[in-house]
């Protein structure tokens, strides 16, 4: 029987060579592990080849390539068979816009705004005269036409394939195009032109209108009765700020699951409550990431970081070396570039609804997309909500707005601000018109928020690369001791079955790169000598010097969290970084001669000779990196929430999300060295003490923090779960030996005797010397000698 709550799930990336059977195959282990769920990327029908799953094109169907309901229903035997349930990620926001494999997309392309599904997208068709603009030719469609071919009911471009409207196969070929419901241009139109909301983006993904009622109960049927007939027992929600209404959406689903266990893949910025009315478990965890990481962090040492690298690198202010002005940048960039069209339709809404109230009209066009571009690069999380989060003036606020009036050169034109925020915050009305607007700006406002920050401003201002992960703060990385113990208190309190993680599919570095990189916040002297001496030895050692300092510091930081790697690797996730910042070279603009010497650097660079002193450093830095990776560990595996544990990290795992992270999984850690195998050690312990005592780490547990007291004491970080269970870790170990070590200091355990886990045999009671309790290992987990009742405590 599984538990109505998970106390620890794992995460397992499904694709073609990891199918249905081959996680069926891996329960056994996964169930010794200590896991109580399998969490299981999403298992609807998707693209063929598909290494994800998320570009789903029919929601009827378990996808074959990964064994069909079959195959799923199998696996579901055999977890529960091993008592373990399943966990599924479910994408309500989006489909792919694959034609050929999305039967709903393929009937409203031949039967236009009648199709039954033409309710499914949210497509603007007062657009592009009444058609679909499907951006997926080469070239200009002149430049096109011989490779366009009629071929019965369907129109065939390479391997795409389209269907024709009714009475128009005979037409001769251009007539024929312009009797489409749909408009096949250059894929470069999409940024200005596309009439389709998209994800983020990307024109493969188009949004889905799951705000109405008939949709939501297509396209989410298969799963709901999976649910209903116990194959499923939670979900994962992809991307909800997405969508129109999260809140409403989040609402609907709760009641259609009957409550089950539901995480939300909400990122929440530095200080931002999720919406207390959702009906949610919690987040999936990547604020935890940051309040993790960051006590691992040192901050004086961060700040020299920052200042090295604004030296090393020379880059202007809002290039790279300043935060806010660097994201505002990015952001100005995305939202006047990228997300044209959206700002574009955002516009014309506007314009219209500006037009039938006398006191908002008069606004010019260019005045309302302006006071448009100049409020959305001003909100300051991913969106504002409609219903069930905070004021929505507490985001787009008054003070933003007398800002973005300044950017007027006329006061009475600097008006049209006020007039967009309004609309946008829906106090000019609350018809359908106005409830559009208000959801379009707020789903516009989250997609510049993930392109402008996560995807442009992340890998611009790379001082410390480990603070750059989604829901992360780069401009302050570090997190006190006092700041993690108030986290964990209001999660306990508020969320206590939230998901928590370390590492995902989408985290740009795995926990463990992470780890090794933030003890260079501990010495950057260290590290500025060995940048002097390794670009010295590129330049003049016969290799090829980086084509720019900003890439550079990136790729020599990168191979210190890394470790030994071959080129190819570090050449694919440097050139990710270099597109993704835009500096030099875009995915769309690709610069050749650029790209050809962002490789060139990296072989012979980070990958060469030189590299070699910067694996040297790393290795002396190694008991280090092995505090980091053991501390996180255990914070992330004992702390209030539900621990997500990515497949294949209970070893060392050390990984970039390109290509790494699209890999099947491996579970045997046989890479590994001691530090691999202590990690194994610790995890399977941990878990397991999750699954034998449940009500110590969950809803009806508590929290309590367990400082350390003397010279030491701000490197050892204690808490306690429910009177039966502490943790403790070491902090900044570097800084620590640099101090004098532990001295004198001492923890003061509740009362009672308490028996280590990690190190069998050792008991400990009263105040415990620090340097003893951390003899063999820089953490400890210790439980009560005495359980419930004055019985000695399992686990």
């Amino acid at each position: 029987m599984t538990p109505q709550h998970p106390t620890a799930t794992y995460r397992l990336q499904l694709q073609p060579d990891f199918g249905f059977a081959a996680a069926a195959a891996a329960v056994p282990y996964l169930a010794s592990l200590g896991v109580s769920h399998l969490h299981l990327s999403p298992v609807l029908e998707a693209v063929p080849g598909s290494v994800h799953g998320y570009d789903v094109v029919d929601h009827a169907r378990v996808r074959e390539e990964l064994g069909g309901e079959a195959g799923l229903r199998a696996l579901a035997r055999t977890a529960r068979g091993h008592g373990l349930g399943l966990v599924v990620d479910v994408v309500p926001n989006h489909m792919a816009a694959s034609v050929r494999h999305n039967a709903p997309l393929r009937d409203v392309l031949r039967h236009g705004p009648s199709s039954p599904y033409a309710r499914w997208f949210d497509i603007d068709w007062a657009a592009q005269d009444g058609r679909v603009l499907l951006p997926v030719l080469a070239s200009h469609v002149g430049d096109e036409l011989d490779h366009l071919t009629v071929d019965g009911d369907v129109l065939r471009y390479y391997e795409h394939e389209f269907p024709l409207r009714d009475g128009t196969r005979g037409l001769p070929l251009p007539r024929l195009l312009d009797a489409q419901w749909y408009r096949l241009s250059w894929w470069r139109l999409a940024r200005t032109e596309l009439n389709y909301r998209r994800f983020f983006t990307i024109s493969d993904l188009i949004g889905v209108r799951v705000e109405d009622p008939e949709v939501f109960d297509a396209t989410h049927a298969t799963v709901l009765r999976l649910l209903r007939e116990g194959v499923v027992d939670g979900l994962r929600v992809d991307h909800p700020d997405g969508l129109a209404d999260p809140g409403a959406y989040l609402q609907r689903l709760s009641e259609a699951t009957g409550g089950r266990w539901t995480v939300v893949e909400k990122i929440l910025a530095d200080g931002e409550p999720l919406p207390a009315a959702w009906p949610v478990a919690g987040t999936t965890g990547y604020d935890a990431l940051r309040h993790v990481d960051g006590l691992f962090v040192d901050p004086a040492g961060a700040d020299q970081l920052l200042g090295l690298f604004r030296r090393f690198t020379g880059a202007a202010a809002d290039q790279g070396g300043e935060w806010p002005a660097t994201a505002r940048r990015a952001g100005w960039r995305v939202v006047t570039h990228e997300l044209a069209a959206e700002v574009d339709r955002l516009t014309r809404e506007a314009v219209a609804l500006c037009a039938v109230e006398p006191g908002l009209r008069d606004h010019a066009p260019w005045a309302l997309r302006a006071a448009l571009c100049e409020l959305l690069v001003r909100v300051p999380v991913y969106r504002p909500y409609a219903t069930g989060g905070a004021d929505p003036g507490t985001v787009l606020t008054a003070a933003a707005a007398a800002e973005a009036e300044e950017a007027f050169a006329v006061p009475e034109e600097a008006r049209a601000v006020r007039a967009v925020r309004e609309l946008a915050l829906g106090r000019r009305g609350e018809g359908p018109r106005h409830t559009a607007f208000r959801a379009r700006f707020a789903q516009t406002a989250s997609a510049l928020r993930a392109k402008s920050v996560e995807d442009a401003a992340f890998y611009r201002f790379t001082p410390l690369l480990s603070a750059l992960e989604v829901g992360g703060c780069p401009e302050t990385p570090a997190v006190p001791a006092g700041t993690f113990h108030a986290y964990c208190a209001r999660v306990q309190r508020d969320w206590p079955y939230t998901s928590t993680v370390l590492s995902t599919h989408d985290t740009k570095r795995s926990a463990d790169v992470r780890a090794g990189i933030a003890v260079l916040t501990q010495c950057p002297e260290r590290w500025e000598a060995l940048l002097a001496e390794v670009t010295e030895r590129t330049a003049h050692g016969g290799g090829t010097s980086a084509p720019d300092p900003q890439l550079a510091w990136a790729a020599w930081q990168s191979v210190a969290g890394l470790g030994p790697a071959e080129p190819e690797r570090l050449q694919q996730a440097m050139l990710k970084h270099a597109r993704e910042a835009g500096l030099f070279t875009t995915w769309t603009e690709q610069d050749a001669a650029y790209e050809s010497a962002v490789r060139d650097f990296v072989a012979s660079g980070p990958c060469g000779p030189p590299g070699d002193a910067v694996l040297r450093l790393m290795t002396e830095l190694g008991p280090h990196v092995r505090a980091n990776v053991l501390g996180a560990a255990l914070v992330h595996l004992t702390m209030p929430g539900v621990p997500d544990l990515y497949q294949g990290t209970e070893h060392e795992y050390r990984a970039l999300v390109d290509p790494d992270n699209r890999a099947p999984a491996r579970f045997d850690g046989k890479d590994g060295g001691p530090l691999s195998a202590e990690k194994a050690a610790l995890t399977g312990t941990a878990l397991r003490l999750r699954a034998e005592h449940p009500e110590w780490f969950g809803g009806a547990g508590t929290y309590e923090a367990l400082p350390a007291e003397g010279p030491g004491a701000a490197h050892c970080l204690g808490y306690g779960r429910s009177g039966r269970v502490v943790v403790t870790v070491t902090r900044l170990s570097l800084r620590l030996a640099g101090a004098g070590g532990w001295r004198d200091t001492e923890l003061p355990l509740p009362d009672g005797e308490w028996s280590e886990l990690l190190v069998p045999g050792r008991r400990f009671s009263g105040r415990v010397r620090v340097a003893e309790l951390f003899a063999g290992l820089p953490v400890a987990l210790l439980v009560s000698a005495a359980g419930p009742g004055g019985r000695p405590a399992t686990g």
